[in-house]
């Protein structure tokens, strides 16, 4: 909880200091853009965070969301097929990938760094092909509207103080991933497993199934995110869609608590985190600050995540050895 107030301090800091600076930073339209953002990033924030907690990491979500932007744009516009029909089949999809990084690393053992490096490449070359390297897009304004308003439409449409709607699927999906998290048995076993995955199998719990579950369900909302964001900006690059987003997410979610090494976090943590990124991407283009920067304030962070957590361990490591030699 203080971790969270601390991170939610950070970001009002930042928000305050950009519009002393730039006052057109809270004009309704630039925040309503900086919420639609932060929803869609923070999907993806979510779902990488479950795999952190186990002590995992996952670098193909970017390429994953290409794949899953490529496929939803052929199947509806080349092959004509129902949005449900195409939708379920790119979730299925997604699900399966999941289910694949999880089995190659649970049975096979192999380290989660090497199997997501080569998902990274593999779904990017997958969606190159099927494309043919062409752009792709879902037509004119009005086609495809209702599917559209997933990613950028408001609520009320008619008030200049709406809600973006994707703030609203972050939220659904945010209370649902920290119940799952806080108040179920399985969200527990899933800190067990990232605290100590070899006193979590003792203790009676299915490690393998657990973290092939984290897995499933980081690549499930990678592949509706990337959905979402193919709706948002009506193309798919297959290039360059979805580069580098994995570093987003996991920046995101390093920002908001979750432990490298795995055991720790919190949803409402990496909401939070993603927040603070979209909004220094923001103020670096609204203060004119060249975007060459964004790199290295991801790097940034990430590196600050991994160095903090390393002193927190090491501090809390020396206060239990102290404790133990008060108390023999």
């Amino acid at each position: 909880m203080k971790k969270n107030l601390g991170i939610f301090q950070l970001l009002v800091g930042i928000i305050v200091l950009t519009a002393l600076l730039q006052p057109a930073f809270l004009k309704p339209a630039n925040i309503q853009n900086v919420m639609r953002w932060t929803a869609l990033f923070g999907l993806i924030g979510i779902g990488v965070s479950f795999v952190i907690i186990t002590g995992g990491i996952d670098l193909s979500i970017g390429s994953l969301m290409a794949m899953a932007a490529s496929m939803s744009v052929i199947f509806l516009t080349e092959w004509n097929w129902p949005p449900v029909v195409a939708f379920s089949v790119v979730m299925l999809m997604s699900v399966l990938v999941g289910l694949i990084h999880g089995g190659l690393i649970t049975k096979l053992k192999l380290q989660p760094f090497v199997v997501t490096l080569c998902g990274m490449m593999l779904y990017r070359g997958i969606a190159r092909v099927i494309t043919r390297d062409d752009q792709k897009d879902f037509g004119g304004e009005q086609e495809f509207a209702a599917l559209k308003f997933l990613a950028g439409g408001k609520i009320p449409s008619d008030s200049v103080y709406a809600i973006p709607f994707p703030v609203v699927m972050l939220v659904v999906v945010g209370i649902i991933a920290h119940v799952f998290l806080n108040r179920t048995i399985y969200g527990r076993y899933l800190f067990a497993l990232g605290n100590n995955e070899n006193a979590a199998r003792y203790s009676g719990i299915n490690t393998d199934a657990m973290k092939a579950t984290a897995y499933i369900i980081c690549s499930t909302l990678a592949g509706f995110t990337g959905i979402l964001f193919a709706l948002d900006i009506n193309s798919v690059a297959p290039n360059t869609f979805g580069n580098w987003y994995e570093l987003y997410a996991i920046a995101a979610a390093v920002l908001g608590g979750c432990s490298l090494r795995g055991g720790e976090g919190s949803i409402v943590g990496v909401i939070l985190g993603t927040a603070i990124m979209r909004v220094l991407y923001n103020s670096i283009n609204i203060l004119q600050i060249p975007t060459r920067f964004e790199f290295i304030m991801i790097g940034g962070i990430i590196l600050f995540g991994a160095v903090a957590d390393e002193l927190a361990k090491s501090m809390k490591a020396r206060k239990n050895a102290r404790k133990s030699a008060q108390n023999p």
